[in-house]
């Protein structure tokens, strides 16, 4: 017995990483799981999204998960209400009429320059996938949520850097910040439905988001081709426990507390996955 048998989870950008991960724990515990990413990459973005390939990757990681799991997955990108509605639609209808569990996950980062020195079309490109995005996301889902009157479990991912000050980034914090604000609102809105809505905040996780040729030589620009070793002293120094990242696995285990019954009077919290991040 799994502590989400019975239920529907939707995970956006579930290609690969922390949304492959969280497809899969969700359904290690009996969930259902309606998977949607966009399986494209933005042309100014520094490192490569994911495929459709990988997307196919996590349909078998979910299947294989537990007997009898179920998983539609379909590209849509999170930016698109057409796009999310149709697949939420067919993805409820072939999953027995309930959506129980939302994973806002799909979102994507810049580089680290000044302020002043983002180009104002990557500025609004991250916004509107990484904030507006989430938006979309819950636009689509909630209507489902309240007509099968279940409740459920909704959890907006956030950052860490959300809650630290420092330069940089300042498009991805923003965003960030901005699916804090959601979280607290939408936990008001949808209490009287007894939908739960809370954000994690987790610090660098282990994916192709931080572990790529760019982010490196940000962190180690007095090498050549710096790697991964390189790296992992100057991402250690960001948190309080002596770790460089946390595993994907950390990050969806907490969603999956969030979205059990353990948690079931817990609304509108952030939630650090941070190995103290936010105490540097």
């Amino acid at each position: 017995m799994g502590v989400l048998d019975g239920k529907v989870a939707l995970v956006t950008g579930a290609a690969r990483g922390q949304g492959r991960s969280h497809a899969r724990r969700l359904a290690e515990e009996g969930a259902d799981v309606i998977a949607i990413d966009a399986c494209a990459t933005p042309g100014w973005l520094s490192y490569p999204l994911a495929s459709e390939a990988d997307l196919a990757q996590t349909v078998k990681e979910v299947e294989a998960a537990g007997t009898g799991r179920r998983i539609l997955a379909r590209r849509a990108d999170v930016r698109d209400l057409g796009a999310v509605r149709a697949a939420l639609d067919e993805g409820v209808a072939e999953l027995g009429g309930r959506l129980d569990i939302v994973c806002a996950n799909a979102g994507i980062i810049s580089q680290p320059v000044a302020t002043w020195e983002i180009d104002l079309d990557q500025w609004r490109e991250l916004i509107d996938v990484t904030l507006t995005g989430v938006f979309v996301t819950i636009k689509a889902a909630v209507p489902h949520m309240i007509t099968a009157g279940n409740g459920g479990s909704i959890t907006l991912t956030s950052s860490g850097a959300a809650l630290i000050s420092g330069g940089g980034f300042a498009d991805y914090k923003a965003a960030k910040s901005g699916v804090l604000s959601l979280t607290r609102t939408l936990a008001c809105e949808l209490a009287e439905h007894f939908i739960r809505v809370n954000a994690i905040c987790p610090t660098a996780v282990d994916t192709p988001m931080i572990q790529n040729e760019t982010l490196y030589r940000s962190f180690r620009p007095d090498l050549p081709n710096p790697g991964r070793e390189d790296v992992k002293a100057g991402f250690q120094t960001m948190n309080l426990l002596p770790i460089p990242w946390v595993d994907v696995a950390d990050v969806s285990n907490a969603i999956v507390w969030l979205a059990s019954d353990a948690a079931r009077y817990i609304t509108g919290v952030t939630l650090p996955v941070d190995a103290g991040n936010q105490h540097k």
